[in-house]
């Protein structure tokens, strides 16, 4: 339902200023100290992540045509931002592998430790079950799609990392968890095993912007601010409108579901690509490192995401969008 009484002001308050609050105290630590955050994220990977996925969806109130209506979205919304971020590189004359760098970043959004808390701060519970199955069919395309176009950067054939997939301890969490709703064995919320699924599952929203703010501090942009414009423009303008029109034509059945998911595709570039072209293409184009470049899109498209996706959840509250 529209919400009059809600201003710009006391979005930014309740639902990004939290988000930037932690994610600056990450800045500062990666800042003033040589924290590695390799262990923190191994943890977090393997243990919290899953954690929270099986519980967010074995407890979800979505239904069963809210899960596959997101499904289909994500895979729709990847397809096509891919085919386009690919087409406009390609008229501007770009080639691997910075057309490889320009599509993963325009294309993948930071829908885990950015997206699943502003979601949440935004739509409540709802909210993060939404983001928690947006994340878990990105992360499959991440460990397929997006390995197959970073390694074509690189010039390899691409398809052997595919299987990294089949070790995501996030892929066991969505099937164990969709599992047992299908079976109807899923333990009451109150029972011990829910409960410290919950409570482990709870620490990974803190920690994941940790994690992000100690990665921004970390970006070397240097001379590749002025090159990072295409990208930019995909990611924080374009992708949110093909988000709304894939929602439209999905129809989902439950409107916070459709806003949620146009709010994770708004959601700035995602740092994986960052991590594959590193191993596959980190080469230079232009006096610029591939891995330097991804550093400096993720870093701007995160700073002018505050300001846009603090209008964008005001839009998406309102009702006026979806």
């Amino acid at each position: 339902q529209p919400r009059p009484d809600v201003t710009l002001l006391s979005i930014f308050a309740t639902a990004i200023l939290p988000i930037v609050a932690i994610a600056g105290v990450g800045v500062v630590l990666g800042r003033l100290t040589d924290v590695d955050p390799g262990p923190l994220n191994t943890v977090t990977l393997y243990v919290l992540v899953p954690a929270l996925i099986f519980h967010s969806l074995a407890t979800t109130t979505l239904s069963g045509g809210s899960l596959v209506a997101i499904v289909a979205g994500v895979v729709a919304y990847h397809a096509l931002m891919l085919l386009l971020a690919e087409g406009v590189g390609r008229l501007l004359g770009e080639t691997d592998p910075l057309l490889a760098a320009i599509v993963l970043t325009a294309t993948f959004s930071n829908s885990g430790n950015y997206g699943i808390p502003v979601s949440e701060f935004a739509f409540g519970t709802a909210g993060r079950s939404t983001a928690v199955l947006y994340l878990s069919v990105q992360s499959v395309l991440t460990y397929s799609l997006a390995v197959y176009v970073a390694s074509r950067g690189g010039g390899a054939g691409g398809l052997a990392g595919v299987r990294r997939v089949l070790r995501q301890p996030l892929v066991y969490a969505v099937v164990a968890a969709l599992a047992v709703r299908a079976a109807g064995v899923v333990p009451p919320t109150e029972s011990t095993a829910m409960q410290t699924f919950e409570l482990v599952g709870e620490a990974a929203i803190p920690i994941l912007l940790l994690m992000l703010g100690v990665q921004l501090a970390r970006t070397n942009y240097g001379s590749a601010l002025a090159k990072v414009g295409v990208p930019t423009v995909l990611k924080l303008a374009v992708a949110p409108v093909v988000a709304v029109g894939i929602a439209v034509a999905i129809g989902f059945d439950r409107p916070t579901v459709g806003r949620v998911f146009v709010l994770e595709s708004a959601m700035p570039s995602a740092i994986t690509p960052l991590v594959l072209l590193t191993e596959f293409a980190d080469v230079e184009v232009e006096g610029v490192s591939i891995p330097e470049y991804v550093s400096t899109v993720v870093l701007v498209t995160t700073l002018l995401s505050v300001p846009l996706l603090t209008g964008l959840i005001a839009l998406l509250q309102s009702g006026a969008v979806i």
